[in-house]
């Protein structure tokens, strides 16, 4: 169609503006003037217009294909807003009886639709085929073209047959769109959808509202919910990976005071319509919601997203971080991370063919870089899109601001290559880990590696120190995974010309995220922390422990005085709620601690956040109480773990959390199984003669892990702890 009418008119008369954003009228003019279009442009970017306008000015339906029910009715509504006929926009999905859909076969009919939003799934359907034939269609839209590919972080199958449908319904230009593509994102769009021709528009990535952050998983609970607090009042989104996560996350903020409600595809459909209808009418300020599932709602005052999960990709996390301030206002974006979430996804892809294993593998290879780098996170994620940015230092991520320091490894990657083919690259990361700091354990010993000539030349660092170094060159390319045999550790070309060319190394120091708990437990982790106060807490608790002839460990550990030095407790009730300590510990050690608090607050004049104190939720408590019923009924570990459908790690990890709250146990039935009485006197002496803390790491290189095995000191460590502490 060729309209005479200036397009700012149509767009004034429609949608109330003056004039277009970025490239919105070359896309528009390049539809209405037929032409088959490809629009790369990031979330709140306005790429909804660019089919929407066309629609509203050409004759006939335009159709709108959707992979999300909830994007649809949200926009739907919207087009809604600006006419007076509701029949203006409809959509089509398996959300609609037979009387709904006559409906909307009568409006387009009349011509009174100009948009029909349709899943995927609806348009392949034989019935809507054959009815799209007998209508007038201006042209087919693709949003979140993405799906189309699987390099893309949402791949549909479905959308690999939008082109054969769109040839049996009949020709009309074809408008693509999608807010996140690499470069080989777009060839495959642009492929599939035959559009090799096609018009492409592609704006910036860059989004400079958006503050990037990665923080170490560490009590990220806690951490969310003191996050959101000092956000009171702020939409934000966050992201979790498991249906089951989001309803705890969920219903744990709920019981802290935050409004909140999850939203995942497991829902009924109307409890879901509902959450997000909250959501958008600021019911609630805070969804938690499934990464795989998607949110697809068009809110521009979303001021945080927040993964508790790291994302599959980083197309899926741009995508997602992407839904903060599009109104160009504030938006933090904050992600949690430890390598072993990355391990936990890399299981998943387990059984999957080769192909999709070694595409899902790269993807995550290319989210860890994004997470372990100490550069400027907007570097790196333009980069990722093919952008090239010119600062150095954006002044608004946490690498930017905060950076990060870094130590040259050069020696340590050539002694790392070389222990790699030593054992013919067909071992993983922690074993090779363990033969360069001279762990002897049961497998090292079984292939005779404790005999090989680099066995224990690496010890001047720990097992923990080499893991980040693997890790930092399979991030540069120096090593990979093997894919087939899955996790054994390989040198690639580029790695053997480093070991005939080493050059300059440098490793990120401190910013390994694998067992950051312990990094972090020696000081306040948190900026809010009482530097101050924490100090004190340590020296009471020295003294007491004195008094008592205890470790300070067994009165309070770190992290609780951390808790302490936040919260400001200043009865036994609020130092409860304290991380660790539970009622009996509480009653028993806790007046001398809340009572220099009590002193400390007054002094210091400090206004306490009593609203910060982060409740649990009382049913999370039940797998706890039925562990201390098995274990007053002596019954054996192992059977408990099955019972529970727990590992028996996990359940010494439950029954520890008990004992160091306070509760006493007797586990000595099943210790004597396992010990007998000098073994069991010399690890209960060591950690209450010799133990500088309660570190197993500390207890096993000092009893020997020849002698003892770390289940055997676990179990040990808790008789003591709930004997001498509880």
């Amino acid at each position: 169609m060729k309209q005479e009418i200036p397009l700012t008119e149509y767009l004034k008369k429609y949608f109330g503006f003056d004039r277009f954003k970025g490239q919105q009228e070359e896309v528009i003019e390049s539809v209405l003037k037929g032409h088959d279009t490809f629009v790369l442009m990031p979330t709140g970017g306005g790429k909804s217009l660019c089919y929407q306008l066309p629609a509203l000015i050409e004759e006939g339906t335009a159709i709108v294909i959707s992979p999300l029910i909830a994007l649809m009715k949200n926009q739907v509504d919207a087009i809604r807003s600006v006419s007076t006929d509701d029949g203006i926009a409809h959509f089509l999905n398996s959300s609609l009886n037979k009387t709904a859909i006559q409906q909307v076969r009568d409006d387009i009919v009349s011509g009174k639709t100009k948009l029909l939003y349709v899943a995927p799934e609806s348009l392949t359907k034989q019935e809507n085929i054959d009815f799209f034939k007998s209508i007038k269609i201006s042209f087919y839209a693709i949003d979140e073209a993405h799906c189309i590919s699987e390099w893309g972080h949402d791949f549909r199958p479905e959308y690999r047959r939008i082109r054969p449908i769109v040839n049996e319904i009949g020709h009309a230009p074809i408008i693509a769109l999608t807010a996140t593509a690499t470069a080989k994102v777009q060839h495959d769009i642009l492929k599939n959808l035959g559009m090799q021709q096609a018009n492409v528009f592609k704006a910036s990535f860059n989004r400079p509202n958006l503050y990037y952050e990665i923080r170490p998983k560490l009590n990220a609970t806690t951490q969310i919910i003191r996050f959101i607090k000092e956000n009171d009042g702020k939409s934000g989104i966050i992201y979790c990976l498991s249906r089951k996560k989001v309803e705890e996350l969920a219903e744990m903020l709920q019981v802290n005071g935050i409004k909140a409600l999850p939203y995942h595809a497991g829902m009924d459909s109307a409890t879901r319509s509902a959450n997000q209808d909250k959501f958008l009418m600021e019911d609630v300020d805070v969804i938690v919601a499934t990464i795989a599932f998607g949110m697809g709602i068009d809110k521009p005052d979303v001021r945080f997203v927040i993964h508790y999960d790291i994302p599959k990709s980083l197309e899926g996390y741009y995508q997602e971080t992407g839904r903060a301030g599009r109104d160009g206002g504030e938006g933090q974006c904050i992600t949690f991370y430890s390598y072993k979430d990355i391990q936990k996804l890399e299981k998943f892809m387990h059984g999957k063919p080769i192909s999709e294993q070694e595409i899902g593998q790269q993807l995550l290879l290319d989210t860890a870089s994004y997470a372990e780098a100490a550069v400027c996170r907007r570097v790196l994620l333009l980069n990722y899109f093919g952008e090239h940015y010119e600062a150095e230092n954006c002044g608004n991520c946490d690498n930017c601001l905060n950076p990060k320091e870094k130590v040259e490894a050069m020696d340590e990657v050539i002694l790392a290559l070389n222990a790699i083919l030593g054992v013919n690259e067909k071992y993983k990361m922690e074993h090779i880990s363990n033969i360069l700091v001279g762990n002897s354990t049961a497998a090292i010993k079984s292939f005779r590696h404790n005999e090989l000539d680099f066995f224990g030349k690496g010890d001047y660092h720990s097992s923990r120190f080499w893991n980040a170094v693997f890790r930092q060159t399979m991030l540069k390319g120096l090593i990979n995974k093997e894919i087939e045999n899955y996790g054994l550790l390989k040198v690639t070309p580029k790695g053997h010309e480093f070991l005939k060319n080493p050059t300059s190394f440098m490793l990120v120091k401190n910013h390994d995220y694998d067992n950051v708990d312990e990094e972090l437990s020696a000081a306040p982790h948190t900026a809010s922390g009482d530097l101050e106060l924490f100090k004190m807490l340590k020296d009471l608790r020295k003294q007491v422990s004195k008094k008592l002839q205890l470790p300070p460990f067994v009165i309070f550990q770190d992290p609780s005085l951390e808790d302490m030095s936040i919260q400001y407790p200043i009865t036994i009730e609020e130092l409860h709620f304290i991380q660790g300590v539970g009622m009996g510990k509480a009653r028993k050690y806790g007046k001398e601690f809340i009572n220099l608090i009590q002193k400390y607050v007054e002094e210091k004049d400090i206004q306490r956040p009593q609203d910060l104190v982060v409740r649990t939720v009382a049913n999370k408590s039940k797998l706890k109480v039925e562990i201390i019923q098995s274990i007053d009924r002596q019954i054996p570990f192992t059977d408990i773990a099955d019972s529970k459908g727990l590992v028996m790690n996990d359940l010494l990890t439950e029954v520890e959390a008990i004992v160091n709250s306070g509760t006493k146990l007797n586990i000595d039935y099943y210790i004597n199984q396992v010990l007998d009485e000098d073994h069991q006197d010399e690890v209960f002496d060591y950690f209450k003669e010799d133990a500088e803390s309660e570190s197993l790491e500390d207890a096993i290189k000092n009893l020997g892990e020849d002698e003892y095995s770390e289940e055997e000191i676990r179990l040990m460590r808790i008789k003591f702890m709930s004997e001498l502490g509880n």
